[in-house]
């Protein structure tokens, strides 16, 4: 097995982080974002800046993006909210595990944050009396663990810096 190269990790600017969360957030505004498959951005992004930034992105930021997507839905006040703030603490709560391990690796940790995060709110609305609407909605916590690795190599790109630096290249 090939060794990966080690990279010291610049720290993460706020205004990157806030940024990233303000396009998930509106990648999940789109009219495709609730259909069977797609990913729930959002989700994705706060599971990656609690595994890697806990102190900056917690779960009072989880909880307010909840209630917004909530808004946005029109669903029942509080599922997305409670959804993502459990999906913060249990990434919260493996970080130091999950964070020295390849992005693939990394994908089977957070499978299950994922789905369950995508069966909170199913089970909030079966409980309201809303119809079941089958299995599929299992399929998008599967969908973003698959694309976790990308998700995960894109928001570390700005972060990372050469291993051995020199005066010829910039960072």
């Amino acid at each position: 097995m090939m060794n990966e190269p080690q990279y010291i990790l610049l720290p993460a600017s706020r205004w990157f982080i806030y940024v990233s969360l303000a396009v998930a957030f509106a990648l999940d505004l789109l009219p495709w974002g609730r259909l069977p498959g797609v990913p729930d951005w959002v989700a994705l992004t706060l599971l990656f800046w609690n595994l890697h930034q806990p102190r900056k992105v917690g779960i009072g930021i989880a909880f307010a993006l909840g209630i917004l997507i909530d808004v946005h839905e029109a669903s029942l006040f509080g599922e997305h909210a409670l959804a993502y703030t459990l999906l913060s603490y249990g990434a919260i709560s493996i970080h130091r595990r999950v964070l020295p391990l390849p992005f693939w690796v990394q994908a089977v940790y957070v499978l299950p944050l994922l789905v369950v995060t995508e069966i909170i709110p199913f089970v909030i609305r079966l409980a309201t009396g809303a119809p079941f609407p089958g299995w599929t909605f299992l399929m998008d916590g599967v969908v973003e663990a698959i694309v976790w690795p990308v998700v995960a190599a894109l928001l570390i790109a700005p972060q990372r810096r050469a291993t051995d630096p020199d005066d010829t290249r910039p960072i």
